[in-house]
C-alpha cells in the first residue's frame, strides 16, 4: 500500500512580506516569516503569495443551541408517507420505543413501573465473625513463570530525499529532519506518517530560505511486501525556479556619508534571495552604523515584493538611524571601584570625537581587565544637546558593581635547574584608589628564598601605564653562584598582558642593590664572598607584530633589553648590558607553524672576573637552550661549575603541529656563552627534543623533553621543562 501527501505552493504574481528575524534565525530560513503581507496588491491581476499550501480549509464554527423543552404532542401520522423526515424533537422522541428497567420488550405507555424487590441474604453466623490475623497464614510470593510481556514490534524504515541536494539544502535538511533523528526506527506507521509530515514542512521552509518560493513537497510511504523489509519513505521536493533580487532600496533618514547604509548592505541585484545572506547583510548594517556615529540606529524591518512572472523580488530595508552623535562626558553609578575621572583615563578617544561603538567596547574591556568589578557595563545616553552640524552629544553611563579586591594565591613547581619552589602572594588591588595595589610575595625553595613588598598603580594617569616601587630580599643558590641580595626598585612600564597585546612595549626604571655573592674565579679553585653595591638603570623596548601573546602562529617580534650597570663601591666594575631578541612565526597550513628565534647579548666594559656573578650572562634551560641544565653553558671553573660570561648566542627552530586541543612540537636549540665582549659562535652546544602541548582557553600548557646532541661529562641525560605558553 502506498500513502502519498502533497504540500504545494502555487506561484504568486506579487506578494509583499516582512521577515521576522528571530524566527528566521532559529531555523535559518527567510520564510514562512517572509509570508506576512505588507501592502495590498497593486492591481486586480495580482494575487498574494502563500507560504504553506495551495489551499486552506475554513475553520469550523460550533454553536451551542438552547436545550428544547419537552412538549406533549401526539405522535405524527406517518401512514400516509412513511418516508417523511422527522422535523422536530417530539417527532424524533416519538419514533423511538421506550426502554424499561425489567424487560427489553415493548410495553404499553400507560403501564406503571414495578419497584424492584429487595435483595436478601441468608443468615450466616460466619459472616459476622472477626477476621483471622494475617500472620496466621503462610503467605508465599507469587512466582511469575509465564512468558515475558510481549514487546511491541518495531518498524524499520528507509528514507530517500529527492530535490534538495541540487539546491544545497540536503545536509541542512538531514540535520533537522524528524525522520533522520529517529535513525530509521518507529513504533508504527502512524508515527512514520507524522514524522514525514514534519519533514515535508521542513523541506518547504528550507526551499523558501534558499529563494525557491514556488516549490512543492510530497511524501510517499510504501509498505513492503514482506515484514522483514523496511518501509520506504520518500520525500520529493520540486524547487521550481529561484527568485532573485531586483531593485534594492533603503528607507532611512539622511546619513553622512550619504551612501553609508547602502554601501554596507552587501546585497546585489541578480542575487538569489537567500535568507542567511539577507539576514547577514542587515546584521552588517546594524553593526556598522554605531561604528560610524549612529549609536541608536535600529533596523526596523524589510519589505520584499515578489513578481511570479519575472521571478524577481524588489527589496526595501527600513532603518531608523537616530541622530549622528559625538562623545561627551561620563557618568557612573552603583557600588563604585573608582570614579568617573579615572574611567576617563581608560578611554582611547577624546571628547568631541565621532561616536564609535568599537571604542566603547574597548573601554568596557579595559574596565573588566582591572579585576575590580563583579559586573560593569557601559551604555550611551542621550543629552539632547545638538550642535550646529546637527550632531548630538552622547554621554557614556558606566554602571559599576565593585567586587572583592583582595586575593591570596600560592603555587609550587620543580625544575631540574632550579629545584623545588613554593611561592605565595597576597594582593590588595585597590588599597590606594584608583587601582593602587599593595603586593606581598614570598618564595621558599631549595635554591631560592625571598620576600618582597611592592606598590603598583595600574593605568597611572594614562591608559596601560604602570608605576611600581618595591623592596625585596633574597637568597639564591645556583651551581654558578650563591648570593644574598637586598634592594629597592622603581619602574614605569607599558607591557603586554594576555588581555591586551600591544604593538609597542617599553619600560624604564632604577635599581639600588646590595649583594653579597660568592663564585669561583675562572681558572682557579678560589671561592669567596664579595660585597657589591650596584646602581642599575634597566631599559627595554619591544615591537610585536605576532597574532597572539601566548600562542603566536604568524608574524614576528623584536625586543632589546639592557642598560648601564654602575658599581658604586666595593668589588665589581661598571658595564653596559645589551640583549637583543628576534622571533618569527610562519604558518605552513592550518595545523602546522614553523617558529624560529635568535638571541645575542653582550656586557661591555667589564670582564668575568670583575662583574658581579648575578649580573653576568648565562644560557641553558627551558627558556634558553633546552637539553641542558639551568645556566649550565659557557666557561667552567676548575671544578666543572659554570661561571657565566660576557656575551652569548642562542637560536631555536621548532615545528608546532596541532590537532584539536593537543599538539606535538619537535625542536632543535643551540647556544653558547663566551668570555669575550662579543659572541664568536664557536663551540655551539645543540639540544634536540620533542614537546607536547595541551591547548586551553588561556594558552597552551607546555611539556618539553630534550637531550644534548653531543653529551659531555656534566650534561644531563634528559631534561624536562613545564610551563604555560610556547617556549618563545
Amino acid at each position: 500500500m502506498t500513502a502519498s501527501q502533497d504540500h504545494s505552493h502555487g506561484p504568486a504574481r506579487l506578494a509583499r512580506f516582512l521577515v521576522a528575524p528571530a524566527a528566521a534565525a532559529a531555523i535559518g530560513v527567510l520564510s514562512p516569516a517572509l509570508a506576512q503581507t505588507g501592502t495590498p496588491a497593486s492591481s486586480a491581476a495580482q494575487t498574494s503569495s502563500s507560504s504553506s499550501s495551495s489551499s486552506s480549509m475554513p475553520a469550523a464554527v460550533v454553536q451551542t443551541l438552547p436545550k428544547p423543552q419537552p412538549q406533549e404532542e401526539p405522535p405524527p401520522d406517518r401512514s400516509a408517507d412513511p418516508n417523511k423526515p422527522i422535523i422536530s424533537d417530539s417527532d424524533f422522541n416519538a419514533a423511538l420505543p421506550a426502554l424499561t428497567d425489567t424487560d427489553t420488550a415493548a410495553a404499553p405507555a400507560t403501564q406503571p413501573r414495578q419497584p424492584l424487590a429487595p435483595v436478601t441474604t441468608p443468615d450466616d453466623p460466619e459472616l459476622g465473625a472477626a477476621l483471622s490475623p494475617l500472620d496466621g497464614y503462610d503467605v508465599q510470593a507469587v512466582q511469575n513463570t509465564g512468558p515475558a510481556p510481549a514487546v511491541p514490534p518495531q518498524i524499520d524504515y528507509h528514507i530517500s530525499v529527492d530535490g534538495l541536494a541540487e539546491i544545497g539544502q540536503y545536509e541542512r535538511f538531514r540535520a533537522l529532519s524528524a525522520l533522520h533523528a529517529a535513525k530509521g526506527k518507529a513504533a508504527n506507521i502512524a508515527m512514520i506518517r507524522a514524522r514525514a509530515n514534519e519533514d515535508q514542512a521542513l523541506a518547504l521552509r528550507l526551499m523558501k530560505s534558499a529563494g525557491y518560493f514556488d516549490g512543492t513537497v510530497s511524501a510517499t510511504i510504501a509498505t513492503p511486501a514482506q515484514d522483514s523489509q523496511p518501509v520506504e519513505v520518500t520525500i520529493t521536493a520540486v524547487p521550481g525556479k529561484p527568485y532573485k533580487l531586483g531593485l534594492i532600496a533603503v528607507d532611512a533618514q539622511p546619513t553622512l556619508p550619504a551612501d553609508l547604509i547602502r554601501a554596507n548592505l552587501p546585497l546585489r541585484p541578480g542575487d538569489i534571495i537567500v535568507a542567511d545572506q539577507v539576514l547577514a547583510a542587515e546584521a552588517n548594517v546594524s553593526l556598522v552604523l554605531p561604528e560610524q556615529g549612529y549609536p541608536f540606529a535600529k533596523v526596523e524591518g524589510r519589505d520584499i515584493a515578489l513578481d511570479a512572472k519575472t521571478f524577481v523580488g524588489d527589496y526595501t530595508l527600513k532603518v531608523d538611524t537616530g541622530n549622528r552623535s559625538k562623545f561627551g562626558g561620563f557618568t557612573t553609578d552603583g557600588k563604585l571601584a573608582f570614579n568617573a575621572k579615572h574611567v576617563a583615563v581608560l578611554k582611547r578617544f577624546e571628547t568631541g570625537d565621532l561616536y564609535d561603538s568599537r571604542k566603547v567596547d574597548d573601554l568596557r574591556q579595559a574596565l573588566i581587565s582591572t579585576g575590580l568589578f563583579r559586573t560593569v557595563s557601559v551604555e550611551p545616553v542621550r543629552t539632547g544637546k545638538i550642535d550646529a552640524d546637527g550632531n548630538e552629544t552622547v554621554d557614556l553611563a558606566v554602571h559599576q558593581q565593585a567586587g572583592p579586591s583582595r586575593t591570596l594565591s600560592a603555587e609550587g613547581g620543580y625544575s631540574t635547574g632550579e629545584g623545588l619552589t613554593i611561592s605565595g602572594t597576597w594582593t590588595s588591588r585597590n588599597l590606594f584608589p584608583p587601582e593602587g595595589a599593595l603586593i606581598v610575595s614570598s618564595a621558599l625553595g631549595t635554591q631560592e628564598q625571598s620576600l618582597g613588598v611592592t606598590f603598583r598603580r595600574s593605568n597611572d594617569g594614562e591608559r596601560d601605564r604602570t608605576l611600581s616601587f618595591g623592596a625585596s630580599g633574597a637568597h639564591t643558590v645556583y651551581k654558578s653562584y650563591e648570593a644574598f641580595t637586598s634592594g629597592f626598585t622603581g619602574s614605569v612600564a607599558r607591557v603586554s598582558t594576555p588581555i591586551w597585546q600591544k604593538v609597542w612595549t617599553w619600560s624604564y626604571g632604577a635599581e639600588l642593590l646590595n649583594s653579597r655573592e660568592r663564585a669561583t674565579v675562572p681558572g682557579t679553585t678560589l671561592s669567596q664572598f664579595e660585597t657589591y653595591y650596584l646602581a642599575n638603570i634597566p631599559l627595554s623596548l619591544g615591537y610585536d607584530r605576532s597574532d597572539d601573546l601566548l600562542n603566536p602562529s604568524k608574524g614576528y617580534r623584536l625586543s632589546a633589553q639592557g642598560g648601564p650597570q654602575f658599581s658604586l663601591s666595593g668589588a665589581g666594575a661598571s658595564s653596559l648590558r645589551a640583549v637583543f631578541d628576534a622571533s618569527y612565526y610562519y604558518p605552513l597550513n592550518s595545523r602546522t607553524v614553523i617558529a624560529a628565534r635568535a638571541r645575542i647579548g653582550s656586557l661591555l666594559g667589564g670582564s668575568v672576573a670583575t662583574i658581579a656573578p648575578s649580573r653576568r650572562l648565562y644560557a641553558g634551560g627551558g627558556g634558553s637552550v633546552r637539553g641542558f641544565a639551568y645556566q649550565a653553558l659557557g666557561p667552567l671553573d676548575a671544578t666543572g661549575r659554570p661561571t657565566g660570561g660576557t656575551s652569548l648566542f642562542e637560536a631555536s627552530v621548532e615545528a608546532r603541529y596541532r590537532l584539536g586541543d593537543l599538539g606535538i612540537v619537535p625542536f632543535i636549540d643551540m647556544g653558547q656563552v663566551y668570555a669575550s665582549d662579543l659572541p664568536n659562535l664557536s663551540n655551539l652546544r645543540v639540544g634536540v627534543g620533542v614537546g607536547a602541548r595541551l591547548y586551553t582557553n588561556f594558552g597552551p600548557i607546555r611539556l618539553d623533553v630534550a637531550t644534548p646532541l653531543i653529551r659531555q661529562a656534566n650534561d644531563p641525560l634528559i631534561a624536562l621543562y613545564v610551563g604555560i605558553g610556547q617556549a618563545f
